[in-house]
């Protein structure tokens, strides 16, 4: 407040007593009340409910019906309302703030940022803008300490996690973090008797429907680009969804037609080479990601082999670039918008102390050029 007769005057009232004091001092008190911050009692008074109803709606607990979360949420923008996070934080030991950790990928440029987690940022910091969070993005090697507790120095309420190369060396981390009692969530494959929560897609239906499909295309020798082992438990369930697929229509994959690459269009292409230089013959290549097949079909075009007419591929992800390859990628789709707001609600849950399980979202197949055109067997006379 600002000085009246040379005294600073500073009101910590509230309801009646706030407002028999304006009425004392008439004309002044009027115009000071105009220049006086909205709180949550003004809410609660206009809006009919109670102060902690407003709490519970300004920190969006699920508890409030939608009817009343409206009705405070307009009260509270009529008056121009602002929480004040720093008083919120002194009293609920909370920051307000959600780390994300994103872990560099290797990429041709300066960017170390696999695309596919581009399109979840965004759906990650929409989704804390929603919940009132404040969002903190930090980008992390997997050779850093990355694991020091965000939590402890008030940084943050809890970590996402996207990314995370070799899975068998990033686990013992993760259960240091469970072992420390940190609020954390992580992007990737949902395991049987993980103690921590993750988010994923359904791997292992994606490549169920890879298989299908090119089967569906006239294929039966099917090549896979990308870790097949535990180390890469994604990669590897869409290597053994793809194989099951087949082998329920009486095709088996051979495994001397895998090989290694991680999520980059160099691997892509390294791993294209290694496959012909085996002189094995194949008519698809399922790769485990569109960076591994974008990077797989320029190889093939250097062989002057053509996709699809002599080759089938198909990616995995359908990052925004697989629709512009030439020619367009077959992909599967993972909902990424979907995703990011599942990692952000899965944590505010866990911030709440309230009961998180892991979930993974559908996948379902993009079909495009690469792949080429059903092929309608004849009917049997």
């Amino acid at each position: 407040m600002g000085p009246v007769n040379g005294h600073a005057v500073y009101f910590g009232w509230a309801g009646r007593h706030r407002r028999s004091l304006f009425n004392t001092l008439g004309g002044l008190g009027e115009s000071m009340r105009k220049k006086t911050k909205a709180t949550s009692v003004d809410i609660a008074y206009r809006a009919g409910v109670s102060q902690a109803t407003v709490s519970r709606v300004l920190r969006g607990s699920p508890l409030v019906n939608i009817e009343t979360r409206k009705r405070v949420e307009a009260v509270a923008r009529e008056l121009n309302y602002k929480v004040d996070r720093h008083a919120s934080s002194l009293r609920t030991q909370r920051a307000g703030c959600i780390a994300l950790l994103l872990f560099e990928d290797p990429t041709p440029d300066e960017s170390h940022i696999n695309p596919f987690f581009l399109s979840m940022l965004g759906s990650i910091t929409r989704a804390c803008a929603k919940h009132g969070q404040d969002l903190l993005v930090s980008f992390q090697q997997l050779s850093d300490d990355w694991h020091a507790d965000y939590e402890n120095s008030m940084k943050a309420d809890g970590l996402i996690l996207l990314g995370y190369g070799d899975y068998l060396l990033y686990q013992s981390t993760l259960d240091r973090l469970v072992d420390q009692g940190t609020h954390f969530v992580r992007w990737g494959a949902v395991l049987p008797g993980q103690p921590f929560v993750s988010i994923g897609c359904d791997n292992f239906h994606g490549g169920q429907l890879v298989g299908e499909h090119l089967y569906s295309v006239g294929r039966r020798q099917v090549a896979f680009l990308g870790g097949a082992s535990t180390s890469c438990p994604e990669f590897f369930a869409r290597y053994r969804g793809c194989g099951v697929a087949l082998h329920d229509l009486g095709v088996t994959m051979d495994p001397a037609l895998q090989v290694d690459a991680e999520s980059s269009e160099e691997d892509g292409y390294a791993a294209a080479q290694t496959l012909l230089s085996r002189g094995l013959p194949f008519d698809a290549i399922f790769a485990a990601s569109d960076l591994i097949a974008i990077g797989a079909m320029r190889a093939l075009a250097e062989h002057r082999l053509r996709v699809p007419d002599d080759v089938s591929v198909v990616g995995f992800d359908d990052i925004p670039t697989a629709r512009f390859a030439n020619p367009p990628l077959t992909t599967v789709y993972q909902n990424t918008q979907r995703a990011g707001e599942m990692l952000v609600e899965s944590l505010l849950r866990q911030i709440r102390d309230e009961k998180v399980e892991s979930q993974m979202i559908p996948a379902s197949l993009i079909v495009r050029k690469s792949s080429g055109e059903v092929v309608v067997e004849a009917a049997e006379e």
